[in-house]
């Protein structure tokens, strides 16, 4: 049995341990002995985002928001849907360490080979607030993405959601992921003006008994033109 190598810890703010540890060539980002981000989450990142750089390949300069940077797997899979070389792959990321595990243990990083990735320190409301009006996509998944100071998903604060909105352009969507459903997101958005669809997809291709996870795609407005 291959062992479990841990390749990097750190101590988050909300208390608790942050580890990346490697097993069989696959990474893992692991909290409290859970995974938060990896093998179990990468599929349905990269479908979430792929499903919300779709509508924007014809953008001239498409600006795409993440909230967090995790193991790279939703960056990787826009990095590849949207080739404009005047786009812009805008990640908030609080942890500098990230960026630092990024570089020394993450050699196929688009951080390290995508000139358009920008990095920025604040996945809150204030950080939003920042690109009013001007995004295509924000990308957030509920366990690989960073939490509020509670340690709440930041789709349970109304700020975030409404700096969300705003920050927007007409058109624009929020995509959000999931490993499993949670009540109430599609009435949440709703209520924040959003038009909301949701999609199953599976945690892992190809498996005998494929098991599904959920991403909501909520749009602002109209199309954007």
């Amino acid at each position: 049995m291959k062992p479990r190598i841990t390749l990097a810890e750190t101590t988050l703010p909300q208390g608790g341990v942050l580890t990346l540890q490697e097993h069989d060539g696959r990474k893992s980002l692991i909290i409290h002995g859970q995974q938060i981000c990896g093998p179990a989450t990468r599929e349905v990142e990269q479908e979430m985002a792929r499903l919300a750089c779709a509508p924007f390949r014809p953008a001239r300069q498409p600006k795409i928001w993440f909230a967090g940077l995790g193991l790279g797997h939703a960056l990787a899979a826009a990095s590849a849907e949207l080739k404009q070389k005047r786009g812009a792959l805008i990640v908030a990321e609080p942890l500098a360490v990230m960026a630092d595990w990024h570089r020394e243990h993450l050699p196929e990083s688009p951080l390290l080979h995508d000139s358009r990735v920008v990095l920025e320190n604040d996945c809150g409301p204030t950080g939003l607030a920042r690109h009013a009006g001007m995004l295509h996509a924000i990308l957030l998944h509920l366990d690989a993405s960073p939490t509020t100071p509670e340690n709440r998903p930041w789709i349970d604060d109304r700020r975030w959601l409404a700096a969300a909105y705003e920050a927007l352009q007409q058109g624009g969507l929020l995509a959000i992921a999931g490993s499993r459903r949670t009540a109430n997101i599609s009435r949440r958005l709703q209520r924040c003006g959003f038009d909301v669809a949701e999609y199953s997809v599976p945690i892992s291709a190809g498996a005998k008994k494929p098991r599904f996870a959920p991403i909501w795609l909520a749009r602002k407005g109209r199309a954007a033109g």
